[in-house]
């Protein structure tokens, strides 16, 4: 009799329990977050409570730890006195470049919005150039490193050893050796799974180039960091002159895969005053991981800064964001974007997994007449990705959207949005919340028609590689791929 009592008292203090983690839940998740996001976090902690609660505990919030974004703020008004300095030491010619640049009328919302953001603002005078073969990326880079007289730094969500990245090492090697400034980072989880991880950081120290992992993984307490929050950013600077970003890691071109997946990537070379902004964004990352705020005496000289040449007649501006910004910087930038098209828009990104505002202004601006195309991959390199991408696509047809799929076994990753042969975006920030949310990410922003013609052309020769999804037949496909596409679409909510 006594047990039976027990038992039944300990079921009904579970019991109370469970409501009480359910009740708790209703204060604690729909805070400061997407409703659909918040929707399905409350629905599994209302299924199950427990491993609901310590799943949200572990991964439901999706800001840096405070400590961290303070940093950011700091870094911002950094940011701002640096651009002074530069424009009471530079020449006439350098200070118009980055003075109240003014952009297409059309546009001049979007740049306010992504200054408000970051306090980078446009600058005037820069050349851009993109580089779409694999191979190639890794060599330009590292012959301009080859050429470095002052300062290298590296950064990249995956830095690996191995063959096809070794003339990479070697001309950091050099320049370290020659007294060039190196410093690199990477980040501490994307590249651990692949076998020349730790040859590359023994590599590293071994050069005497100075490096650090960005993000590394803690156990919960002080500081702590959801693990899946990660740096997503690729970016090169060389003297401050020269400078590299992209969706492009230092890699081989299968990742070292045992099938035959290879990828297709695109990267801009920069040259021009905006490639201080890279160099801002690079010292943020620099500082959050080790403290030390970067201040090079020659580079950062008023004689240096003065010295700086104009690359070519592009006006930029860069974006980056994450989870240590307030906002979803990227994602307000694209979802304002789409509202400005008035004629086309063309979308190359592997993952396509949009919030509702991004899902919102793609399909108004179908509706309203606006010739929208998306270029996605054949190939799935992630399983519930790609099954959720997939689940938007008939929404899309219904807009009247067309969509390409980039023969496999190539999984085109390159990542760059064209609007009305006027304005590109390119950068490292997929379309998906966890780029949007978890992230850190970098986009560049060209406000110039003759670059905007000549991404369109690469989006084009991308088509005549992918084949044309017939709407009719996709409706068509088997009902299990159907269901998949519904869960993963689901799951991906839980942000």
């Amino acid at each position: 009799m006594f047990g039976l009592e027990f038992h039944f008292e300990l079921t009904t203090l579970w019991y109370a329990f469970e409501w009480l983690l359910r009740v708790g839940a209703l204060f604690i998740v729909p805070r400061n977050r997407r409703p659909s996001s918040g929707t399905a976090w409350l629905l599994l902690i209302f299924l199950a409570p427990v491993p609901g609660f310590i799943l949200f505990g572990i991964i439901g919030y999706n800001k840096l730890p405070q400590s961290r974004r303070e940093v950011q703020q700091r870094l911002d008004a950094y940011i701002e006195q640096f651009y002074a300095t530069i424009q009471k030491n530079a020449d006439p010619a350098i200070k118009r470049s980055i003075t109240n640049v003014a952009v297409p009328h059309k546009y001049k919302m979007l740049a306010e919005l992504s200054e408000g953001l970051t306090h980078l603002p446009v600058f005037d005078g820069n050349a851009v150039e993109p580089i779409t073969d694999y191979d190639s990326i890794t060599a330009r880079i590292a012959a301009d490193i080859d050429a470095a007289k002052y300062f290298v730094y590296v950064e990249y969500y995956i830095l690996i050893a191995d063959e096809a990245t070794e003339s990479l090492f070697v001309a950091m090697e050099s320049a370290v050796q020659r007294g060039v400034i190196v410093r690199v980072l990477y980040d501490d989880y994307g590249p651990r799974k692949y076998p020349g991880f730790k040859p590359m950081r023994r590599r590293l120290k071994a050069i005497g180039a100075h490096s650090h992992a960005m993000l590394p993984l803690r156990l919960p307490g002080r500081g702590y960091v959801r693990p899946d929050l990660r740096n997503h950013r690729k970016l090169v600077i060389i003297d401050g002159s020269i400078g590299y970003t992209g969706s492009h890691n230092m890699i081989a071109r299968g990742y070292h895969r045992k099938d035959d997946l290879i990828y297709d990537e695109l990267v801009v070379r920069i040259q021009g005053q905006v490639v201080r902004q890279l160099q801002a964004i690079f010292m943020t990352d620099w500082y959050a991981e080790t403290t030390v705020l970067l201040d090079d005496p020659r580079p950062t000289s008023d004689e240096y800064i003065a010295a700086l040449p104009a690359g070519g007649s592009i006006k930029a501006q860069l974006l980056p964001s994450g989870p240590g910004y307030e906002d979803e910087n990227n994602l307000k930038l694209f979802s304002a974007l789409m509202y400005t098209a008035a004629d086309q828009i063309t979308i190359v990104n592997p993952y396509f997994v949009p919030d509702e505002p991004l899902m919102t202004a793609l399909v108004s601006a179908a509706r309203r007449g606006v010739k929208v195309t998306l270029i996605n991959s054949q190939v799935k390199d992630q399983w519930m990705v790609a099954h959720a991408q997939r689940s938007y696509y008939q929404q899309l047809f219904a807009a009247g959207v067309t969509i390409y799929l980039y023969k496999q076994p190539v999984l085109l990753h390159s990542k760059f949005i064209v609007v009305d042969s006027e304005i590109t975006l390119v950068g490292s920030s997929n379309l998906d919340s966890r780029s949007f949310e978890l992230d850190l990410e970098l986009t560049l922003t060209a406000y110039d028609a003759p670059f905007a013609v000549q991404m369109q052309s690469i989006a084009d020769d991308y088509i005549k590689r992918s084949f044309k999804l017939d709407a009719k037949q996709w409706e068509k496909r088997r009902p299990i791929n159907q269901l998949l596409d519904n869960i993963a679409r689901l799951t991906s909510s839980l942000q």
